[in-house]
């Protein structure tokens, strides 16, 4: 049954077969994992699409261990969009110091330590242990329960929610503590990645066992009139690959209805239809066989072939596609956590530097493209070729390719 609206789930988007939790990276390559179903179903009903993991008895806090690896503040380009929207909100809503400000799931402390005003962070990982400065952090899940008890302290002027939604087993329960903690005049915003786009540039790697839902306008606007707020502006980000973020109120707040969530709510009308989800197997199915001809090819040629960052959707990528480390012999992060460990399922290493100049990087996130690709043009200089497996596989040349193939047609 739909974990929203609890009607039945008929139709499927896909089936990734079977991996472990994408961020449950070993210690060693002999550690015992357990293997969990991995697809997305789609709700016909209230357009919530969301995997069914809660059959498989994988709890929540298996997934959000205390040891979670995954920091905002790792990329450069995220903490500056986090930096602009403090900014922006601030000043659209006069916020002082008689003011409040909440960030439920505030990692590493990416966006509060722009926050000049009163706030704290609720976190259930230690990732708020590496905040580089003093936040005040809640280390748990946060609940409706959780949200009566601090609303005793204070209610919230401005409540913060980015790239949690999809991660909430209970999403009913998470929208209630949202309606409990915020003023009756307070504004909430989230951020996450938008089903839209998912769809149409077949972005399955984002899928992952801490997705719980892959959210569309629609189904959120849903969520939230069930815990009477409505959503009253949207805008279209460039995060993660194509983002919505979302302006929420208490219904009755007064705040007018913007255009922008007529227009988007326009634009996805044709993921309330079947049709739409037919061919999402198919072309997976299809990037994963273009990715694994290339790297066969590769070790065929006898070409030295890395990965760059050990995302999350780099493990459902490897896990899908079969791939281990006879075809990518190891994984560079700038995550410290990550490194000396191995991913799960294919059991690749993780270091923290490149063998020289490889001739070919595989880069898994490819949400932060021009960032990445800045960040490697040395090793592009040196004969490294970069390459992207989604949306569709896309070799980016080492320099000096470039440049003989220039000399030669100008000969």
């Amino acid at each position: 049954m739909c974990r929203h609206c609890a009607a039945p789930l008929s139709l499927q988007m896909v089936d990734l077969g079977a991996s472990p939790p994408s961020n449950a990276f070993n210690v060693s390559q002999n550690t015992r994992e357990k293997h969990y179903p991995l697809r997305v179903l789609v709700c016909m009903q209230c357009g919530l699409a969301q995997t069914d993991i809660t059959l498989f008895k994988l709890n929540h806090d298996e997934l959000f261990t205390k040891d979670y690896p995954y920091y905002s503040s790792t990329s450069v380009e995220y903490v500056e969009h986090a930096r602009r929207y403090v900014e922006k909100m601030t000043h659209a809503l006069k916020l002082d110091h008689a003011s409040l400000t909440v960030e439920v799931g505030s990692n590493d402390g990416y966006l509060l330590q722009f926050v000049k005003t009163p706030c704290y962070g609720i976190e259930p990982t230690a990732t708020c242990e590496k905040s580089r400065v003093p936040i005040i952090t809640y280390t748990s899940f946060f609940s409706e329960k959780m949200a009566r008890w601090l609303a005793e302290k204070g209610r919230a002027d401005l409540m913060i929610c980015n790239n949690v939604l999809a991660h909430v087993p209970d999403i009913n329960d998470f929208a209630r503590g949202f309606a409990a903690l915020m003023k009756p005049q307070g504004v909430a915003t989230f951020e996450f990645p938008w089903l839209a786009n998912l769809i149409d540039k077949c972005q399955f790697d984002t899928i992952y066992h801490e997705h719980y839902s892959y959210l569309s306008l629609t189904a959120v606007i849903s969520i939230f009139k069930r815990a009477h707020l409505s959503v009253f502006g949207c805008e279209k980000l460039a995060t993660h690959g194509g983002s919505l973020r979302v302006y929420v109120q208490h219904e009755g707040a007064g705040r007018k209805l913007d255009d922008s969530v007529v227009w988007t709510l326009a634009e996805e009308m044709l993921l309330g239809q079947a049709k739409t989800y037919a061919d999402f197997q198919h072309r997976a199915d299809d990037i994963k066989n273009d990715l694994l001809y290339f790297l066969l090819h590769a070790k065929r040629d006898l070409r030295s072939v890395a990965g760059f960052g050990a995302a999350a959707k780099a493990n459902t990528l490897l896990n899908y596609a079969g791939i281990r480390s006879d075809l990518i012999p190891y994984i560079v992060d700038e995550t410290v956590a990550k490194r000396g460990k191995f991913c799960p399922g294919s059991r690749i290493p993780v270091r923290g530097n490149f063998d020289g100049a490889p001739d070919y990087i595989i880069i898994f996130p490819w949400n932060f493209r021009d960032e990445i690709i800045a960040k490697l043009a040395p090793l592009r200089e040196r004969g490294s070729s970069l390459v992207f497996a989604i949306p569709q596989l896309e070799v980016i040349e080492a320099a000096h390719a470039i440049h003989d193939r220039h000399e030669a047609a100008h000969a």
